[in-house]
């Protein structure tokens, strides 16, 4: 781990912003319990989304699910990687294109 100093903008909760070194534009920080949330979300809109046929529609909420589940085996295995214990339990993340 190293120290850099970052920008923060606003500490709000669940609603951090902040910019990291050498980045243009700040970034949004969430939570991994707030990620694991979303990701759970982006599974069932993908379920529902399956199930109306539309296939533009299931292709985005894909590309969503995707980009949300992507991150969280990540953060999953820095945390571990640290000694510190997540926020939320494990949870199987449907792989790509397995829906």
């Amino acid at each position: 781990m190293e120290r850099k100093e970052v920008e923060i903008f606003s500490e709000e909760c669940n609603f951090a912003i902040g910019r990291m070194p050498d980045r243009s534009f700040p970034g949004c920080v969430v939570q991994g319990d707030s990620l694991s949330i979303l990701v759970r979300c982006a599974e069932r809109a993908s379920a529902f989304a399956c199930r109306t046929g539309n296939s533009e529609l299931i292709d985005e909420i894909e590309c969503l699910k995707e980009s949300l589940a992507d991150r969280l085996p990540h953060y999953a295995s820095v945390l571990t990687a640290y000694g510190i214990e997540l926020p939320y339990r494990r949870i199987a993340v449907a792989s790509k294109g397995g829906g």
